[in-house]
């Protein structure tokens, strides 16, 4: 004798019944189910609008070379230890340990982290309760893969050498600027499972020693930063560095300016890939990247010219001014 379907006790229809509908609606209509994860973005941009909007942002912090010239957005290829971009008068280049290579893709939220708390403490001996606060910080879920993901990171930001430099003409003589420097001289950082352990026995914190190179750069040239933001485009880096340059960008413009796309001097050169050689590859990618910045900043006055060589932008704030978050405040 055949047993009927357990029944749901709600709406009186078999359970059987509502997991064949689900099934159906994710082959004939996958446009109508939302994954976890795309609704957890989603909540992250409705977070980074209302936010702005009642002038509550979460400020953070980034440091100049890595706003003007991105790092690798992509993993580089094996062997590959040398990464450089430019920025009109700016030129970046990093140099990956040979051990642990270059700082790619999500590596690049660690700089953001240390120049924040660098911001914050005042101090280029940083300390924070545990890895895990990191993690939280950038949306990234907690668990022992994402903390060796983390561990990797750290170590290929330790390990690289920053050369950061401009060239400037004055009076028809070459002024150049040169700085190398790495990231951190000295690191400790340990993770537990137990989100109530704050402290390891013996108080000890994760700590983090910043070279006196980057520390005076954060604090000569600190660039205010949306945290929330960071954390909903940590997983496109490419869109994260459009976003923070945007940012930068607008603030500093004096009114409506363009930015060419291409050349020595243009955004391709600037940005944290190579892949995107040709001109209409690179528009393409730029389009879907300044859809994903409009999400987050809608009145962001970024866009493509008409014949797809340049950027227009105009003065605009992604990041409030403190003096006004703090009279809303």
């Amino acid at each position: 004798m055949s047993r009927p379907n357990p029944v749901n006790k709600h709406d009186h229809r078999p359970t059987g019944g509502l997991e064949k509908l689900g099934s159906f609606l994710a082959d004939a209509h996958p446009d109508l189910i939302i994954s976890k994860r795309r609704m957890r973005k989603v909540e992250s941009i409705e977070c980074v609008r209302l936010k702005r909007e009642v002038a509550r942002q979460n400020l953070g912090f980034s440091s100049r070379p890595f706003v003007l010239c991105g790092l690798p957005v992509r993993m580089p290829a094996p062997g590959c230890l040398l990464h450089e971009r430019r920025n009109g008068q700016f030129v970046l280049q990093v140099t990956g340990h040979p051990s642990y290579g270059l700082p790619w893709g999500q590596d690049r939220l660690v700089p953001i982290f240390l120049a924040t708390l660098a911001i914050r403490q005042q101090t280029p001996r940083i300390t924070f309760d545990s890895a895990a606060e990191m993690l939280d910080t950038f949306g990234m879920q907690q668990g022992g893969s994402q903390y060796r993901r983390l561990v990797a990171a750290f170590q290929r930001i330790f390990g690289a050498t920053i050369f950061f430099g401009t060239d400037t003409q004055r009076e028809r003589a070459t002024v150049v600027h040169r700085a190398r420097f790495n990231f951190m001289s000295e690191a400790r950082i340990w993770y537990s499972r137990d989100p109530d352990q704050r402290l390891l026995p013996g108080d000890c914190q994760n700590m983090i020693v910043l070279s006196d190179e980057f520390y005076r750069e954060i604090l000569n040239h600190p660039i205010p930063t949306d945290l929330e933001a960071a954390k909903a485009l940590s997983s496109s880096p490419a869109a994260l560095d459009l976003f923070m340059w945007l940012s930068y960008r607008c603030f500093t413009a004096r009114g409506k300016e363009r930015v060419p796309l291409f050349g020595d001097f243009g955004l391709v050169s600037q940005l944290g890939s190579t892949d995107y050689a040709r001109p209409r590859k690179f528009r393409e990618k730029l389009e879907g990247w300044l859809d994903l910045v409009r999400t987050m900043w809608p009145e962001c006055p970024a866009s493509i010219d008409g014949d797809g060589t340049g950027l227009f932008i105009d003065r605009a704030h992604a990041v409030l001014p403190l003096e006004v978050s703090n009279a809303r405040n």
